[in-house]
Formats: structure tokens, C-alpha cells, sequence
């Protein structure tokens, strides 16, 4: 009983964690002209969200990328490297999100004395 709700979950956890990727790597151009309207507490802000979806999108790759696809399901292989590949360059578009807003802050925010 339990090897068949092993087995059974794999190719759904597949299916799924393709369907999130799918939705959630639908492409934002980042625009540094809006980061230089925001006050330093939205950058701030900003940045920890983009930081968040980072580890966010990194968690979800790795949990991909550990997914045992049993051999009888076809192109389960493929299916797990293209979600993997998806996240990756999910995580690449993030990180120049992150630098466009770390710039803009550092351009216009001023360094606290501490």
C-alpha cells in the first residue's frame, strides 16, 4: 500500500511543481527607472521580497532537482531537468532584480552610522 502512494505521488509532484514553474515564471522585465521612484523603505522592502522569492525558487529547484522519477514514466526525466532549468533561470532574472534594486538604493539612500 505504500509503494503505490509513493509511486502514485511522484508523477503528480512532477505534474504539479511543473504547473507552479509554469505560472510562476512568467517573465517581469526588471526596470531600474521604477527602483528610482521608490523611498528607501520600499527599496528595502523590495529587496527582502526579491530576496525571499530567491530562496523561494531555490528550495522549489532543489526539491525538483531530488524528485526520483521512476523509469516507466516517459520523459519524466526530461520534464524534471526542463522545471529544474526553468528555476534556475528564474532565480538568474531574480538575482539582476536584486542588483537593479541594491544599486537604485545605493544611489539614493544614505548609509546609517552604526
Amino acid at each position: 500500500m505504500n509503494f503505490i502512494s509513493t509511486t502514485a505521488s511522484t508523477p503528480v509532484l512532477v505534474i504539479a511543481v511543473l504547473l507552479v514553474a509554469g505560472c510562476s515564471s512568467i517573465s517581469r522585465t526588471t526596470d531600474p527607472a521604477k527602483y528610482d521612484k521608490m523611498t528607501c523603505i520600499e527599496l528595502n522592502s523590495a529587496l527582502g521580497e526579491t530576496a525571499n522569492e530567491i530562496s523561494q525558487t531555490a528550495i522549489t529547484r532543489g526539491k525538483v532537482a531530488n524528485t526520483n522519477v521512476p523509469r516507466w514514466l516517459l520523459g519524466g526525466s526530461r520534464v524534471k531537468t526542463a522545471v529544474a532549468n526553468r528555476e534556475t533561470a528564474r532565480i538568474d532574472r531574480l538575482k539582476q532584480q536584486q542588483d537593479a534594486i541594491a544599486a537604485a538604493r545605493a544611489r539614493k539612500c544614505p548609509r546609517s552610522a552604526g
